[in-house]
């Protein structure tokens, strides 16, 4: 029953589901008319990692006995000095782990039916959050970040995420996390808590890992200056060496690796 209320909560206005045949339309010259009324959210927008630690610290992820027992565990093992290291095999941290651990930098593009979220450190972090009016598919292929649909409340970007993969984890650290062993549903408000703070208050569904949905937020700063870029960030090219091979070609060669996933500099 909390997960048919928290639905009805955050249901869209029946202008959303629009018909099929507009969906991918050209857009017009209103469309983009229309993203000059919407909220600013240009720049490069950092993650506030104190707000983490405190939200983790203060409004605990309420996971059921099973999950608790594993949690527990990695804990332990994160405080021996033995971190497992969840996000080291190259694959998406997906959602909603992207929005509650990152410690990148990320940008919003907005445009006629969509916001595009992209993020540092590696080329895995792209979120496509469709606001032109279509529902999400009957049946969807499942990814990491799932099928986002949005819809714009006043300044506030509402958006329903299903689709996720069971193995995309529900995470607290890059020590800490379970995948979610799927059905998760993850809803999301994001906007401007001030000048240059936005914040994302999430609700989290993961039937197979959590007593119940999960509230919480995560807050991010703004960099306006013009010197704060994303970078390129290339997936695991930490795990790789630079080297030159028998014809003279600059290559890169693979670090040995630690059980955790961690590389090793060449000759331990």
């Amino acid at each position: 029953m909390v997960i048919f209320a928290l639905m009805a909560a955050i249901a869209a206005p029946a202008a959303i589901y629009a018909d099929p045949a507009e969906i991918n339309a050209a857009p017009q010259a209103k469309d983009f008319r229309h993203l000059a009324s919407l909220p600013d959210w240009s720049g490069v927008w950092n993650p506030n990692i104190s707000d983490q630690n405190d939200q983790i610290r203060t409004n605990p992820v309420p996971w059921n006995s099973t999950a608790a027992v594993q949690i527990a565990r990695l804990v332990a093992e994160e405080k021996a000095g033995r971190p497992k290291g969840l996000f080291v095999d190259c694959l998406p941290e997906g959602v909603p782990s992207w929005m509650l651990i990152s410690h990148n930098a990320l940008e919003f593009l907005v445009s006629p039916g969509r916001v595009t979220v992209l993020g540092e450190s590696d080329g895995n972090r792209l979120r496509r959050i469709y606001t032109d009016g279509r529902p999400h598919p009957e049946d969807p292929d499942p990814t990491f970040h799932g099928h986002s649909i949005g819809h714009w409340d006043g300044g506030t970007l509402v958006v329903d995420t299903i689709g996720i993969l069971p193995q995309a984890y529900l995470a607290v650290s890059e020590a800490v996390g379970l995948p979610n062993n799927g059905d998760m549903h993850v809803i999301e408000r994001i906007h401007l808590a001030g000048a240059d703070v936005l914040q994302d208050d999430l609700v989290i569904i993961a039937p197979h890992v959590l007593d119940k949905p999960w509230s919480t937020s995560r807050s991010y700063f703004r960099q306006r200056a013009r010197k704060y870029d994303i970078v390129e960030g290339v997936c695991l090219q930490g795990s790789f060496s630079a080297a030159v091979d028998a014809d003279g070609n600059a290559i890169y060669v693979p670090l040995p690796q630690t059980a955790a996933g961690n590389p090793q500099p060449l000759g331990k």
